[in-house]
């Protein structure tokens, strides 16, 4: 192959890759992106040289280690074939500043020793790249893993890659039980990098590392799939399916790169089930379910945002019957965030479904059902020195009693918007609806049936209310104005059980 043939393949590769990751202003669209699975003879015309493994003398029965034999022919510009077969490996594959390399199954298993009898670092299959030493190019596809006997559990990928990550078709089988690292870390080292990790899957989660025989040496064990400190670039995360892991599901603690997460399922890990850092993020029709505490876990949210610019969700699906944690949990040092065009439902534990933290910058929450069966609030916005949010077209329903957390929605900032609301909260215990802390507050276009007084003006100014509904299924009033509140103006609303107004 020549020069030129070889450069012109490679710009055609990380054209084909940027065209998956589209930005949307700072952050990354996730959505509607194409298949990263090429054909075979595409995937062959990319690479100088293409080897079957087992013609290059690696057993496919299972019975004796491959990794001898791929160490000796994996290389830059080629590509590693796994025809149908198992392939037991007992030691890491490493290879670090390469360029353009690729492993493909074909309906091919990679079967791992246990942890006793893996040789040497017992925590890898494949170490692709190191922060340091990152390569370029890297395809790892079509693979099942097979950690159903006890004490095999292992990260099957490490990629570290300055650009060109294509990752598709791994799945985990079996929990991972070894107490190492989870099964899959990828970051990509170059800020102007992308890459794409479609359908990695590890339904059946991780241990505790005190249940497994490397106990005591790693907080909590595994997480599922993590990007690290060393991530710059964009990382697209598609289809992909983690089960509960004990630390985190899917974990982005880089404070520098974007990632996207494209539909997909994850459930009851502790922590967080996705939990994101970053410059930009976006989590679009992913399903997060938390109906399990395998490991104990004090806290399991289904979504947090830790820090960083902005972060996006739509689309997404979070279904708690045994919460254990907030849904959604916004933390302090995220600048930006929007949730729109999703669903939440809260079991009956006091637990929020949409938290916005004091130190949270912007929010805006459109078009979301919660049902919130739980004394929590629906949505808690905390920070009274903090800049406004926006609620509009949010509904809440649910058996919600008033026990713990009186109100459906509980205000502390200033210069928040409450625009076409529909709260139906009639559970036990004086359930009510709104409670305004902040000044200068809209609230406009809703509608609010709840136990108790549907609407509470607690030490607020400035606050307006206009063509609302509002009624008190038990002994409240529509609306209560507590005596050490300021102005509010009411207009065109409807309060067939009154105003209370103590000031």
């Amino acid at each position: 192959m020549t020069s030129n043939e070889s450069l012109n393949r490679r710009y055609r590769r990380r054209s084909y890759l940027k065209g998956c990751l589209v930005g949307l202003g700072t952050a990354v669209s996730a959505g509607g992106v194409v298949s990263a699975t090429d054909s075979e003879n595409d995937r062959e015309d990319e690479y100088e040289t293409v080897v079957d493994v087992v013609e290059a003398g690696a057993d496919d029965s299972g019975s004796e280690s491959v990794t001898p034999v791929l160490r000796e022919h994996v290389d830059d510009d080629t590509l590693l074939e796994f025809p149908e077969g198992r392939y037991y490996m007992d030691e890491q594959l490493r290879l670090t500043s390469f360029e353009n390399v690729g492993f493909v199954g074909e309906d091919a298993t990679l079967v791992p020793a246990t942890y006793r009898e893996f040789d040497g670092p017992q925590y890898r299959l494949f170490r692709m790249g190191t922060s340091d030493a990152p390569g370029r190019d890297l395809r790892f596809e079509g693979f099942h893993v097979d950690q159903t006997a006890s004490e095999t559990g292992i990260r099957v990928l490490s990629a570290q890659v300055e650009d060109g990550l294509v990752v598709t078709n791994v799945f985990v089988d079996g929990v991972h039980d070894s107490g190492t690292w989870g099964p899959g870390l990828f970051n990509v080292t170059d800020p102007d990098g992308s890459g794409r990790v479609e359908r990695f899957c590890a339904s059946d989660g991780g241990r505790h590392v005190d249940e497994t025989p490397n106990a005591g040496t790693m907080w909590r064990g595994p997480t599922g799939i993590s990007v690290d400190q060393h991530h710059r670039g964009t990382l697209v995360f598609d289809g992909c399916v983690l089960g509960g892991f004990p630390d985190n599901g899917l974990y982005v603690s880089s404070e520098t790169g974007r990632v996207g997460v494209d539909g997909g399922r994850f459930r009851n890990s502790g922590t967080a089930s996705i939990r994101l850092s970053g410059t930009a993020g976006e989590i679009r029709d992913a399903t997060i379910t938390v109906d399990e505490n395998p490991h104990d876990s004090r806290g399991q949210h289904a979504i947090r945002l830790d820090r960083g610019g902005r972060f996006e969700l739509e689309g997404v699906t979070v279904d708690a019957p045994r919460p254990n944690g907030d849904a959604i949990r916004v933390m302090n040092d995220v600048e930006r965030a929007s949730i729109a065009d999703s669903r939440i439902a809260v079991g009956d534990r006091p637990n929020s479904g949409i938290r916005i933290d004091p130190g949270v910058g912007s929010a805006t929450i459109e078009d979301i059902d919660i049902e919130i069966d739980g004394s929590g609030n629906a949505v808690r916005i905390l920070g009274p020195d903090a800049t406004g949010v926006d609620l509009e077209d949010v509904r809440i329903t649910g058996d919600a009693a008033g026990t713990t957390l009186r109100h459906a929605i509980f205000c502390e900032r200033s210069e928040c918007r409450f625009v076409g609301l529909s709260v139906d909260q009639r559970g036990p215990d004086k359930r009510r609806g709104l409670e305004l802390r902040g000044d200068d507050a809209t609230v406009a276009d809703s509608e609010f049936e709840t136990t108790h007084t549907p609407i509470v003006v607690n030490g607020a100014d400035g606050v307006a209310i206009e063509d609302t509904r509002a009624a008190s299924a038990g002994d409240g009033y529509s609306l209560r104005i507590i005596d050490d509140s300021g102005a509010v103006s009411l207009a065109a609303n409807e309060f067939p059980d009154g105003v209370r107004d103590d000031r």
